[in-house]
């Protein structure tokens, strides 16, 4: 059996309604891991009420949305797994954390790596061992530094360069934030989303950084 996780609730329900990946089993992956706090120890109890904390929600809503779904990884029932994810930022981070976690149960098999577009349409494929990537994540989102190994395939390293960046003083994004300061929330959020693609963020991720930057414009 294949087990397929995909980028998100919304990519798993468009492939069930879909049958687009019928005869595997699906599974969705309902995190942000770009935005927040995180531990070493992944899905662990420290992990659970980091991120909890990260989306505002209990410890018990967080495993009942973004863990019971991955039951099946966890429980090692299939016999090959496949990840589905997009291109930008948001996708990217939340894939190398599954990398990540493979490589800490030392999981030796190949992983397949479906890149998707805009519409869930497979557009380029990849496969990787998961060996390594746990050392990477520590360094990306722990140390918050670029690691000087190699990173493949180069679409998770362009997501790691934006990730590293992002809500530095200087990035483009925290730029335009503060040049808009006038306009209102709401109305920056879309203006974001529209011209900011590659991030990936969505109105929650957005709301909370405007929020922050103008507080220290203040």
């Amino acid at each position: 059996m294949v087990l397929n996780i995909l980028n998100g609730q919304a990519m798993y329900d468009y492939y069930k309604c879909t049958d687009f990946l019928k005869g595997g089993w699906m599974a969705p992956f309902n995190e942000a891991m770009c935005y927040g706090s995180t531990c070493k120890d992944l899905f662990s109890r420290e992990f659970v009420e980091i991120r909890a904390k990260v989306h505002h929600v209990t410890a018990e809503q967080y495993t009942e949305h973004t863990l019971k779904p991955l039951e099946p990884l966890f429980n090692n029932e299939f016999d090959q797994i496949a990840l589905w994810f997009d291109v930008d930022m948001f996708c990217q981070i939340n894939l190398l954390t599954l990398l990540a976690w493979l490589d800490s149960v030392d999981y030796k098999e190949a992983v397949d790596i479906h890149i998707v577009g805009d519409r869930f349409e497979p557009v380029s494929c990849f496969t990787v061992v998961a060996e390594g990537y746990l050392a990477i994540y520590n360094q990306v989102l722990l140390e918050k530094t670029l690691p000087e190994t190699e990173i493949q395939p180069d679409i998770l390293k362009k997501g790691i360069e934006l990730y590293l960046k992002y809500l530095q003083d200087d990035s483009e994004l925290i730029r335009y934030i503060r040049e808009h300061r006038q306009v209102p929330a709401e109305e920056l959020v879309v203006a974001l989303i529209t011209k900011f693609r590659e991030y990936g963020l969505g109105d929650t991720q957005y709301f909370e950084i405007i929020q922050a930057t103008r507080l220290e414009q203040q």
